[in-house]
């Protein structure tokens, strides 16, 4: 068996001649940094029994195997599968480096098994966590087949060992980890069985499997809830990656870590309801070049600390041993480290993060001279003090004979640029805020990492948050029962607190002064994404993805009309991860990809302000981020301004609240079903003052090939309508369609085909070899480039090389562009011809929009319906196939 072991480098050389005692004459007798600072310790740090605490304490502990040919590579925490042997869970009856801890798992796991993520009750009688093992011995640990991560329980007064979900077939299912005790008694954690998301994928017509990470490099962990028994497991966050490390805050809500993979790659702090419901960024999304120097770090770990604010553990993806530095986060305030809330701007300026001590951690990699911590757990005792598994600064020296020891690191060590760092040395420390001191409890010894840590200590108990079903009042249950929720946008002109609409919303909102063809917002489309297999399940090859695979697969769920105002009001379908786009007149999008998942929990009604300008350091999506700009409606009762005085308003409804309310009391609530159609009518305009805008019907029962999503969905849409556009099947087909104008006096006569593959070949319709016209052939035989893709997909998406006749043959021309210095032969290169297509979306795209707009060459040619579905296949990334199970299997 491989025995997986995580080592730093420098060990990899020296640690066969390392003098183990030298690092026991250090252990107590230097602080946490160079001679710069670092936490005191107490009195000569010698004391035998520096801190008693009068209540049991919980925590990991983990051999340091030795042996260069069983260790991984620096951990990377966006890893969560990852099994290493040896860790158990020890327990003390008082927080003591004096009293004998007693290991309550050495009985099940002995030195095959792994721990983590270790939790105690609210009453300080229980303790939860991740175990995995005991490892079969005859298979490698990453075989498949090895057991997988569980929730486990220890009673501690009764001593009582037990696995939460008790039947051997429910619990090896998927991968448990993250647990924590919710103020009801029951359980959330991060899990990869995906039990709500599965089950939509079988609705989909897809096999249930738990969808990889948006990386492919493991199954997503998403938040599941559960019973003390191990019933009623249910999942209740729907990221496409990572969602980890939930706690409980002191108003009931969940806070967790999310890897928002999709959008810029960091993990930020949300917060939900334990059901789901009201999911919105909490801190960090713009924040993650906080750490040392403008090092990238991420947040992981928050808890509540007892004056309100978040304690987090930041670090970066890998290179610092697995630890980082303890940070005060006020959430309450900020939004970012700089950025406070709507109702402190320009009042506080920041910092939001604080150091939670004051050793002089450095995030950054390879050495950090106040050592660096694992973990945290505050005391709510009102002492200020915090547990802390934390390892010193240590260095590797070897002295004249040869000999190499470990040493604390100083300035002048740390200066010297041949230093060498030495491997992580955690123990479990009580460090204590207002006096800066820290004293060990657990002391580190060679060999031995102690990595997390609880106090079995009550603390207050958080409100509970009861889950809803669509009986009480905040959710409606047809809703519930319909399986949507709802997504209220007041104004898409509503840009970061900005009124950003052409005169201002009143101007465009008001039929009299703004026509519908001079609104920019016309559409918004719902985009999901698709759940990706691992290759045991389906393998099929990158190449599925086309031209880009930065965008992945994407399906559209359907469309809605935009409000004059801006405003939007649209079912979604629930327990599924999307996002938006808003488009113009043509259902081409106007803004840049909206890269953040949204989540819609059955009969949920979310309201956002508007919408956000990206990558200008401020974040959106948390809901106190900013005010919003737009009032609604200024009285009771009155239509908004030149309206038709049918559709009343109620004050501070938008267009969007007063048309939903008006059509669930007389039409089953049709003006908030989306549709597969791009279709528009105008129902504003008060036919007394003008004539009303004209209609705009983008439909796919208007193609002659075939639509990309199903029948039932052309006529009614459902909570499980999709539109899954592959290039093969649904774009393709557009260049073959016959497009010849027929002689109206005989019926017969062809004056003109305009079907693109008789231009738009390497053929003319007699057979001879010609250039394609504009040097884009569109032709479906697989492509000489690359045979991966037809030669349409290939010659539309990528550049390739101008091409001339020359003999009866096609070449690529050339032009000379020096002469060769040494043979006086011209030096001749290829002439590129850039693709007429972008997968960054249809308006990036003009060198093919162009030709059929308008005036354009080819106006005319393509249908307005034909049009859309390029626009919107290009507007979500261009993909060769947008389902994993069409593509060829390899």
């Amino acid at each position: 068996m491989k025995i997986r072991v995580r080592m730093g480098k420098a060990s990899r050389k020296t640690r066969g001649v390392i003098a183990t005692t030298a690092i026991l004459s250090l252990l107590y007798g230097c602080a946490g940094g160079g001679s710069d600072g670092g936490v005191g310790l107490a009195s000569d740090g010698q004391s035998p029994d520096p801190v008693v605490l009068d209540f049991p304490i919980a925590y990991v502990k983990r051999p340091v195997i030795d042996d260069p040919d069983m260790m991984l590579p620096q951990p990377d925490i966006r890893e969560l599968v990852t099994f290493e042997l040896g860790a158990n869970l020890f327990v003390r009856d008082r927080a003591s480096p004096s009293t004998a801890d007693v290991n309550v798992t050495e009985e099940i796991l002995g030195q095959l098994g792994d721990i983590k993520d270790v939790e105690i009750s609210y009453e300080g009688d229980k303790v939860v966590f991740a175990m995995r093992g005991p490892a079969d011995e005859n298979l490698d640990l990453d075989d498949e087949d090895q057991p997988t991560w569980n929730v486990w329980e220890y009673e501690i007064a009764t001593q009582v060992l037990r696995r939460v979900i008790t039947s051997d077939i429910t619990a090896e299912a998927g991968h448990d980890i993250s647990p924590h005790y919710l103020p009801d008694g029951r359980i959330i954690f991060s899990s990869t069985r995906q039990r709500q998301s599965s089950a939509i994928l079988l609705d989909e017509g897809k096999p249930q499997f738990p969808a990889l990470d948006e990386d492919r490099n493991e199954p997503a962990f998403l938040l599941h809830v559960m019973n003390p028994d191990g019933s009623d497991v249910h999942q209740v966050s729907f990221n496409q990656s990572h969602d980890m490390d939930p706690s409980v805050l002191a108003n009931g809500q969940v806070v967790f870590s999310r890897w928002d993979n999709y959008g810029n790659n960091g993990i930020h702090l949300y917060k939900m309801n334990p059901d789901g419901t009201q999911l919105e960024l909490l801190y960090g999304a713009m924040s993650h070049d906080t750490g040392t120097n403008g090092d990238e770090i991420h947040f992981l770990q928050a808890r509540e600390h007892p004056d309100g604010q978040l304690m987090a553990l930041l670090k970066p993806f890998n290179g610092t041993d697995d630890g980082g530095d303890i940070a005060f986060i006020d959430t309450v305030n900020y939004v970012e480290n700089t950025q406070p809330t709507a109702a402190n701007a320009g009042a506080l300026n920041g910092p939001a993060q604080t150091p939670a001590t004051n050793n002089n951690i450095v995030t950054g990699t390879p050495l950090s001279p106040g050592g660096r911590y694992k973990n945290a757990f505050p005391l709510w005792d009102g002492t200020n003090r915090v547990f802390v598994s934390w390892s010193q600064c240590r260095l590797v020296e070897t002295d004249a004979q040869g000999v190499a020891n470990i040493v604390p690191c100083t300035d002048d060590r740390l200066a010297d640029p041949n230093a060498v760092p030495a491997d992580p040395l955690y123990g479990v420390w009580l460090y204590d805020i207002t006096q800066n001191t820290q004293l060990p409890v657990v002391p580190p010894v060679e060999g031995t990492l102690v990595t997390e840590i609880v106090a079995s200590q009550p603390r207050p108990l958080a409100p509970v948050i009861f889950d809803e079903d669509g009986s009480s009042f905040t959710l409606d249950p047809d809703l519930v029962l319909e399986g949507v929720g709802v997504l209220h946008i007041r104004s898409v002109y509503d840009f970061d607190g900005a009124d950003a609409a052409p005169g201002g919303i009143a101007t465009v909102s008001d039929p009299a002064q703004t026509t519908a063809d001079e609104r920019p917002a016309r559409f918004i489309r719902l985009v999901k994404a698709v759940s990706m297999p691992d290759e045991d399940v389906y393998d099929f090859d990158n190449s599925a993805f086309g031209r880009s695979a930065a965008q992945g697969m994407k399906e559209i769920l359907g469309y809605a009309p935009v409000e004059p105002d801006g405003s939007v009001m649209i079912k979604v379908p629930a327990n599924v991860a999307f996002t938006i786009s808003v488009l113009d007149a043509q259902g081409r999008r106007i803004t840049p990809r909206h890269e953040n998942w949204l989540q819609m929990r059955p009969g949920e009604v979310k309201e956002c302000s508007g919408c956000h300008v990206p990558n200008q350091g401020v974040s959106h999506g948390r809901s106190e981020a900013f005010d919003s700009i737009y009032g609604g409606a200024t009285a009771d009762g009155l239509p908004f301004p030149n309206t038709d005085p049918a559709i009343f308003a109620d004050f501070g409804e938008t267009m969007a609240q007063a048309r939903a309310r008006l059509s669930c009391g007389t039409d089953n609530c049709n003006s908030l079903s989306p549709s597969v159609h791009v279709r528009f009518d105008d129902v504003w305009t008060d036919p007394g003052l003008r004539a009303p805008d004209p209609s705009i019907a983008l439909n796919y029962t208007d193609l002659t090939t075939q639509a990309p999503t199903s029948t039932g969905c052309l006529a009614t849409w459902s909570n499980l309508c999709r539109i899954t556009i592959n290039y093969i099947d649904n774009i393709h087909p557009l260049w073959e369609v016959p497009r010849q104008i027929i002689d109206p006096n005989d019926g017969v006569t062809v004056l003109q085909d305009n079907t693109c593959t008789v231009c738009h070949n390497n053929r003319d319709i007699a057979n001879m070899i010609q250039v394609p016209a504009a040097q884009l052939e569109l032709t479906g035989g697989i492509s000489i480039d690359d045979p991966d893709y037809l030669t349409s997909y290939r010659e539309l998406m990528f550049t390739d090389n101008e091409q001339i006749l020359d003999m009866d043959a096609l070449v690529d021309r050339t032009i000379e562009v020096g002469i060769d210095p040494d043979t006086g032969d011209p030096i001749l290169q290829t002439v590129p011809v850039a693709p007429a297509m972008s997968v960054a979306g249809a308006n990036a795209s003009d060198t093919f929009f162009s030709r059929f707009a308008p005036g354009g060459t080819h106006a005319g040619y393509l249908t307005d319906a034909e049009l859309r579905l390029i626009s919107e296949w290009l507007d979500i990334g261009g993909q060769y196939y947008n389902n994993p199970f069409d593509a060829p299997e390899n």
